[in-house]
């Protein structure tokens, strides 16, 4: 009886030490992506180093990707531009999505710096990139009738209640605003 519980412990010890965990989803795509831009700057002609990489070259790449996509992103000229849903289908081609880029380029930021690539020198952080996904991002939205304006913040709730118990608190339009600041630029960020 003892020799059989000492065995069970040791089957217990040997089975949870034998599986390290697994990386998640996001680690597994960041390394894809990764692997696929070494790839990339390897079958560039002439080949490229990382550290020779610069945003131009990331530029390259995301264009090389862009006719790859699976989004309808119509021209200036087609009849269905600037509607979500088209009624018919159209000879417009398929892209890459504003999002799918966007996000590409944080998991290749990341891995860049993971491997060894100092932050001030990232090419997936330059301004050409973020200028690039700007433009990309603004096309799609007018192409596609799809809005990718940033979410509002929500008002912040702590001003009612610094108003005293017997007086309620007054609607937006009659709130008083901050120095410099008008009503709506809660709402808008702007400043006065």
């Amino acid at each position: 009886m003892e020799s059989i519980s000492h065995q069970a412990n040791r089957n217990i010890n040997t089975s949870t030490q034998s599986t390290p965990p697994s990386p998640s989803r996001y680690e597994n795509q960041k390394r894809r992506d990764w692997n696929t831009f070494c790839q990339y700057l390897r079958n560039h002609r002439p080949p490229l180093s990382l550290p020779s990489c610069s945003g131009a070259h990331v530029l390259e790449f995301l264009r090389y990707l862009y006719q790859f996509g699976k989004t309808k992103v119509h021209h200036q000229n087609c009849a269905f531009f600037g509607l979500p849903n088209p009624p018919a289908p159209c000879p417009c081609p398929l892209r890459q999505a504003w999002g799918s880029l966007d996000a590409l380029i944080g998991r290749l930021r990341a891995a860049y710096e993971e491997n060894g690539g100092p932050p001030e020198a990232n090419p997936f952080g330059s301004r050409a990139v973020r200028l690039y996904l700007r433009e990309v991002r603004d096309f799609q939205a007018k192409a596609r009738g799809v809005s990718y304006d940033k979410k509002r913040k929500r008002v912040n709730r702590q001003k009612t209640q610094t108003l005293p118990q017997t007086q309620p608190p007054l609607p937006l339009q009659q709130q008083q605003p901050h120095q410099g600041q008008s009503v709506m630029a809660n709402y808008s960020g702007a400043t006065v």
